[in-house]
């Protein structure tokens, strides 16, 4: 009997496919990328058409003998590492260093890690495919220049630690650039009247709003314009000019895209764009189902395409016809067009097996897992069903020549939306939408209050990790497999903070990102960055060659790179003083940026080398020793609430987060935690009668751990 060798990238996809295949396989995982360019230099020959210098990734050595002993063994090799150029590069050096013909096939791909999609891509094994290492090779090759060649010009004139980059660069003009419309926006002023009217019987109350006069609309700028209008209406007759009723009809939004995935999780499950990443390739590579065995929930979670495959639609739409209803079914099914910049290279994200519903694995796996499949499911589900209908009213109402509109909406068939609304804002029209208002021309109705109100018109909205990714897709920049990991980074580099979930540039991001487009006008300019991504594209369809591609790049940045270190002046950053007094020599200490994030510092350095971490503190006292309870987080970095004397002198933690409001039965500190986007407290105190009236959310009993 032969034996196989396949390898893939990670250990729990290892372990899921190792299920799927007969024992003559051993399924063995690369943990990523054996080989890299080296961090201690460049690592590109310029002079010798870009070629790369790869070693072996420090750490990778034992492993990399371990393959070897094992392809020794084996009859036939498989690779079998993710769908995309990464995964294909990887491949290409797994082969290098096995010594495997890469024009052979020996290569396997599947855009689901199911026991049929896994079988089925054995029996159309291929050649590695060079277009796609060429287009992998060329994006590392032109961020280790841009990122080699810039940041050491940043150490040297403004701080160590830096770092530019082809994508991120980019991204983060896309926050500063946000930010200074914010900063140089003028609010203007408005106001609005909403009149409560009901019929001539003084029933069914609705709400009509302020149009114009005289049939013209007008907008209202002042509080003396608004008056005039409201000693207009006073005690006039309100009359119905004209009311419309119609129909509309809503499509149901398309399956997820990795953009649109980060921007819904993050809408709808408060998820960060690398968390709902994680959780989606946990899902994707394969998780423990009782009664199923181990098995990938959704297909692959890094793409921009819309397609479905034939087999997936057909069993979405035999579900639906199941659940909710033949007429829940569209006639024809519904196919959704891929945006002009896709590489349209795998399926939209989808359940891999349609016919596994939510319900059925809650509890079976994490609780994000479960929150993160149960929006992809419905999504998808919704986007195979026929459309939502809808009854309308929209009615031109009359006072002594002021215009007011009124509209009404009611759902006459669900549709898709029976399974999910797209947004916050439908949702809230979902519910609300429930009668129609019925009025008639020339009805005469009741006036009720009329309420006037002052407006300012409000500046762009920051950025949140869902709209950036967003403002990336549609601007060109990066691609699905690096949104999560571009933000990450320019977060990581304090080139951005996170303000209350929304992204805010630091000073340094400012200043950094002047220097970039004084100097680097193409690393930061967004049609630049699109086209190059379009370059790259054209690598992976074989209609470039990657080292043109490279050469055309680095012929002008090699210019502005050289003028740059003479133009460029020493640009002092003034550390940020904290209200923390260094307790060494009493100096007021700074906040400083380390590898690690932010800490305190003394900036007596080097008399004085006093350095600690920035401690938040929760403003409670600790009930032992009486110093401050601070958030910390443990060496998992999980967060948890300690005394600021832990673990020294005092071993007094919570794991939930306390409150400056004491017990009111026993006086201890209570604590607050989110359960279903719900608050609820809790007494310390176990024995205390409060603690009787909090209902607890189920949950399997954890054994209590220390941080």
């Amino acid at each position: 009997m032969p034996n196989y060798l396949v390898i893939v990238e990670s250990p729990s996809k290892a372990k899921t496919i190792n299920k799927y295949l007969g024992k003559n396989y051993t399924v063995m995982a690369s943990v990523g990328h054996l080989r890299d360019l080296p961090k201690s230099k460049l690592g590109v020959d310029v002079e010798h058409d870009f070629k790369p210098d790869y070693i072996t990734i420090r750490g990778k050595g034992e492993l990399i003998t371990k393959l070897k002993k094992a392809a020794k063994n084996a009859d036939k090799i498989y690779l079998a590492t993710d769908p995309d150029r990464e995964g294909e590069a990887i491949s290409w050096h797994i082969a290098n260093l096995l010594g495997i013909d890469d024009s052979t096939p020996c290569r396997v791909t599947f855009n689901a890690v199911t026991k049929s999609a896994v079988t089925a891509s054995f029996k159309e094994a291929r050649a590695i495919d060079h277009n796609l290492v060429d287009a992998q090779q060329a994006r590392r090759v032109l961020d280790r220049i841009v990122g080699y060649k810039i940041s050491p010009l940043l150490w040297e004139k403004v701080k160590k630690g830096l770092s530019a980059g082809r994508v991120q660069s980019a991204t983060t003009k896309l926050v500063v650039d946000r930010e200074r419309e914010i900063m140089a926006f003028e609010p203007k002023e408005y106001w609005t009247i909403v009149a409560k009217l009901t019929d001539e019987k003084g029933k069914h109350p609705f709400e009509a709003r302020y149009y114009g006069e005289n049939g013209k609309k007008k907008e209202i700028g002042s509080k003396a314009e608004c008056d005039a209008v409201l000693e207009k209406i006073k005690n006039a007759d309100f009359v119905v000019d004209s009311v419309t009723y119609g129909k509309k009809s809503r499509h149901a939004a398309p399956p997820f895209t990795t953009s649109t995935l980060i921007q819904d999780a993050g809408r709808k499950l408060g998820f960060a764009s690398k968390r709902t990443m994680s959780t989606a390739q946990g899902l994707y590579e394969g998780v423990d189902i009782p009664g199923r065995g181990t098995l990938g929930l959704i297909t692959y979670m890094r793409t921009d395409s819309l397609r479905i495959a034939p087999e997936a639609q057909a069993a979405a739409r035999e579900l639906i016809g199941g659940k909710f209803g033949k007429e829940y079914v569209p006639q024809k099914p519904n196919f959704y067009k891929t945006g002009k910049n896709a590489q349209d290279a795998h399926e939209a994200i989808r359940p891999s097996v349609v016919e596994i519903e939510p319900e059925s694995i809650k509890g079976k796996v994490t609780s994000d897992q479960y929150r993160l499949y149960k929006l992809i499911w419905e999504r998808f589900i919704a986007s195979q069903m026929a459309n939502a209908e809808y009854n309308t009213m929209n009615a031109d109402i009359t006072a002594n020549g002021v215009n007011f509109k009124a509209t009404s909406t009611a759902v006459s068939f669900m549709g898709y939306t029976a399974v999910y609304v797209e947004s916050s804002d439908d949702e809230e029209e979902e519910k609300n939408a429930k009668r129609l208002i019925q009025l008639e021309n020339g009805m005469k109705l009741r006036q009720g209050e009329i309420t006037p109100a002052q407006h300012f018109t409000e500046p762009p909205a920051r950025y949140n990790e869902a709209s950036l990714t967003k403002a990336m897709e549609d601007s060109g920049i990066g691609r699905p497999s690096t949104y999560a990991s571009t933000i990450s980074t320019i977060v990581g580099r304090d080139y951005v903070i996170r303000e209350k979930k929304l992204l805010k540039p630091t000073e340094l991001g400012f200043i950094v990102t002047d220097l970039m487009a004084a100097n680097f006008k193409d690393i930061v300019d967004l049609d630049f960055t699109a086209n190059m991504e379009k370059q790259l594209d054209s690598v992976e369809e074989g209609q470039a060659d990657w080292v043109e591609v490279v050469s055309d790049f680095y012929g002008p940045f090699e210019e502005s790179l050289e003028k740059a270190k003479t133009s460029i002046e020493k640009i002092k950053i003034k550390d940020e003083e904290s209200d923390e007094i260094c307790e060494k020599c009493g100096r007021r200490m700074v906040i400083k940026m380390g590898r690690y994030g932010k800490f305190l510092a003394c900036p007596g350095f080097p008399e004085c080398r006093n350095a600690k971490p920035i401690l938040k503190d929760t403003g409670v006292a600790c009930p032992k020793c009486g110093g401050r309870i601070v958030e910390k987080k443990s060496q998992k970095g999980k967060k948890y609430f300690a005394c600021e004397n832990s673990p020294a002198t005092c071993d007094f933690y919570l794991w939930d987060e306390p409150i400056k409001t004491p017990c009111p039965k026993c006086g201890s500190i209570m604590t607050r935690k989110y359960v279903k986007k719900h608050s609820v407290t809790t007494c310390t105190n176990k024995d205390c009668e409060s603690n009787a009236k909090v209902e607890k959310p189920a949950a399997k009993e954890k054994k209590k751990q220390e941080p």
